[in-house]
């Protein structure tokens, strides 16, 4: 029996589908990987079937990760029994799933796994500006990918 995780952003062609490749590694490196599916999605369906933005595919490759199988999906209301963990990127979000999730299911931010980060803090879009907010993101995803395997493997034994 595998451990799921779905990380969701609003389209999902940028900040979670690249923290997806970043998680997948990140718990592979652990010996994590074999245990633990890791998909995204997004909470708007506008993009579903889409390759991820050609940015954030060159960013991931630029850092020796390959995201080139990725597809937009949309996160629906009986995908929450799929998951034992649903981490969203921002506050809109996480508050978008939460009108969707049954009562007692638990949405976080991905980035309340990063020590470092303030409370709330979120990863911020960066479709709209340059390529240097694609490397932003993926610091902090990176960073914050560390913190969510400990969580997994602290719940998984």
């Amino acid at each position: 029996m595998s451990y799921r995780v779905c990380l969701v952003c609003m389209g999902n062609i940028c900040r979670s589908p690249m923290a997806e490749v970043v998680l997948r590694r990140t718990l592979e490196e652990r010996g994590l990987g074999g245990r633990v599916v890791v998909e995204s999605a997004g909470t708007g369906g506008w993009h579903a079937g889409d390759p991820m933005d050609e940015r954030a595919l060159g960013t991931l490759a630029e850092h020796g990760y390959d995201g080139a199988a990725h597809r937009a999906r949309q996160f629906t209301e009986d995908w929450f029994d799929r998951y034992d963990l649903v981490l969203a990127m921002d506050r809109d979000n996480v508050a978008n799933l939460r009108r969707l999730a049954p009562t007692g299911v638990e949405v976080r931010l991905f980035r309340s796994f990063d020590p470092g980060a303030p409370d709330g803090a979120e990863v911020p879009d960066p479709y709209y500006g340059g390529r240097e907010g694609f490397e932003e993101v993926l610091t902090m995803l990176e960073t914050a990918s560390e913190g969510v395997a400990k969580h997994i493997a602290d719940e998984i034994g």
